[in-house]
């Protein structure tokens, strides 16, 4: 019989590793690659909830700093709607002159300015001081302290005005008050020319303001002194509009004829003793 010999069977070679087999350079590049890939992914990924909450977010600036626009980076304004633009102011009218025409609409003092029968007011008008009367009348309705004038003046009856004090005759000087009977203007100046205008009517028909003498403020008011002419026959009057604490300004108005010229160094003086109560 055979005898059967067993052959010892040859180990089997170990298996070697990828690494084992791979140079020491390529397996370090291999790791800096994988270092810098996990950075990457680690900077693109988004960030969880609680860090968006924590991160404070910057306003844009309203305006672009000089070194921005210094360095020529383009800035985008918002876009505003332009503020309306106001009406244009209307021309003023040119004052007019005695005799010219009025356009529409006109104001009470163009009508003074344009009336023929009113000579041409002067830039400047002076007065010399006067002394004052002693005694007085007071007109509570008017608001108007006048002075008491001795004869040949005399009371005398006060309708249609609220004082009266005459000299009577032919052609009679007096001395009136009463609240004024006119528009009041916002200067005083321009009520008392009004009043001088309005002064007219208290003489004969074809009456005309020929000269202007004083142009004067007084407290609370204006006094003016002027001539007028109607006929062959001149007077010198003289208004002064003043607020007295009434209802509305008052009115004191004197006038004497040349049949008086006597009197007619008084017509200044009376002007200025006239005071307000208020």
């Amino acid at each position: 019989m055979r005898s059967s010999v067993v052959s010892p069977r040859r180990p089997s070679p170990p298996k070697r590793s990828l690494i084992g087999d791979l140079p020491m350079r390529l397996i370090y590049r291999g790791l800096a690659a994988a270092v810098v890939l996990a950075v990457a992914v680690f900077l693109v990924l988004p960030s969880g909830p609680d860090e968006d909450k924590a991160a404070p977010v910057a306003a844009p600036s309203a305006m672009p700093t000089s070194s921005a626009t210094a360095a020529g980076g383009a800035v985008a304004v918002p876009a505003t709607s332009p503020a309306p633009s106001p009406p244009p102011s209307p021309a003023p009218r040119p004052t007019p002159t005695p005799g010219a025409s009025l356009a529409p609409g006109y104001t009470a003092m163009e009508a003074f300015y344009a009336d023929s029968r009113i000579a041409k007011l002067p830039s400047r008008l002076s007065m010399k001081a006067v002394r004052p009367y002693k005694a007085t009348l007071k007109d509570r309705e008017s608001g108007l302290v006048v002075p008491a004038l001795a004869k040949p003046w005399k009371k005398y009856g006060s309708g249609p005005y609220t004082s009266r004090q005459v000299i009577r005759g032919t052609t009679a000087a007096m001395l009136v008050t009463a609240p004024v009977p006119i528009q009041v203007q916002k200067e005083m100046r321009d009520t008392a020319l009004l009043a001088a205008r309005w002064t007219l009517s208290r003489h004969p028909r074809g009456a005309a303001i020929t000269r202007w003498i004083a142009s004067k403020p007084m407290p609370k008011g204006w006094m003016l002194v002027y001539q007028v002419k109607y006929g062959k026959r001149t007077a010198l009057d003289a208004v002064v509009v003043m607020d007295g604490g009434s209802y509305k300004p008052g009115l004191a108005f004197v006038t004497v004829p040349d049949t008086r010229k006597a009197q007619w160094g008084q017509v200044a003086r009376i002007a200025a003793g006239v005071r307000g109560l208020g």
